[in-house]
C-alpha cells in the first residue's frame, strides 16, 4: 500500500512539473497605509505557458519577492487555458479590452517572429506562438495589457468551427499564406 502511495506522489509530482515555461512579467512595490506609517509588499506577476496552446496568469504579493514569486507560480498554474493556435500563428485578427488597455493582435506569415513588447510578448511566446503581429492600444498599466492579451487570445476560433459555423471550407477562413493557390483565372 505503501508503494501505490509513493506512485501516486510521484504522478502528482510529474504533473506538476510538467515542463512549463514561466515569465516574470512584473514585480511591483506596494504599499498599504497604516496607523505607524506604510506597509511596503512585492506584487508580482507571472505566466506560465506549455508553448503547446495553453497559458495561465497568475499574481502574488507578499512581504518578499521569492515568496510572491512562488504564489504567483501557484496561481498561474492552476489558472492554464487552452486556446486556439493555427500552427505558429493565431488564426483570425482579434482586439481585446481590459480596464484601460486595448491589444490588437494579427496573425502574420511564418518567419515574421513576435512582434511585441512587454507583457504581450510574454504571453504569446509562453502560449506558442511564434508569428504575430501586435499593437497595444490605451493603458500600459503590465497588469491590464496581460489580461486583455490573454482576453484576446480566449476569443479566438478554431477555424474547422468557424468554417461550418459560416458554412465555408476552412481554406476560405485559414489565413491567406495557408491557402492552397487556385489555377490562374483567364
Amino acid at each position: 500500500m505503501a508503494e501505490r502511495r509513493r506512485d501516486s506522489r510521484s504522478r502528482d509530482g510529474e504533473e506538476r512539473g510538467e515542463e512549463l515555461d514561466e515569465r516574470v512579467v512584473d514585480i511591483a512595490r506596494v504599499a498599504k497605509v497604516i496607523k505607524g506609517g506604510r506597509r511596503f509588499a512585492f506584487r508580482t506577476t507571472i505566466v506560465v505557458g506549455d508553448n503547446k496552446g495553453r497559458v495561465g496568469l497568475g499574481v502574488g504579493k507578499s512581504r518578499a519577492v521569492p515568496d510572491a514569486i512562488r504564489k504567483a507560480t501557484d496561481r498561474a498554474r492552476k489558472n492554464l487555458k487552452s486556446v486556439n493556435l493555427a500552427g505558429t500563428t493565431i488564426p483570425h485578427e482579434v482586439i481585446a479590452e481590459y480596464g484601460g488597455a486595448r491589444v490588437m493582435l494579427k496573425p502574420a506569415s511564418p518567419g515574421t517572429g513576435v512582434i511585441a513588447g512587454g507583457g504581450v510578448r510574454a504571453v504569446l511566446e509562453a502560449a506558442g506562438v511564434r508569428d504575430i503581429l501586435t499593437k497595444s492600444l490605451g493603458s500600459a498599466n503590465v497588469l491590464n495589457v496581460v489580461n486583455a492579451t490573454l482576453l484576446a487570445l480566449r476569443q479566438l476560433k478554431d477555424p474547422e468551427t468557424e468554417a461550418a459555423h459560416r458554412r465555408k471550407e476552412k481554406g476560405e477562413v485559414s489565413p491567406f499564406w495557408t491557402r492552397k493557390r487556385s489555377e490562374k483565372h483567364d
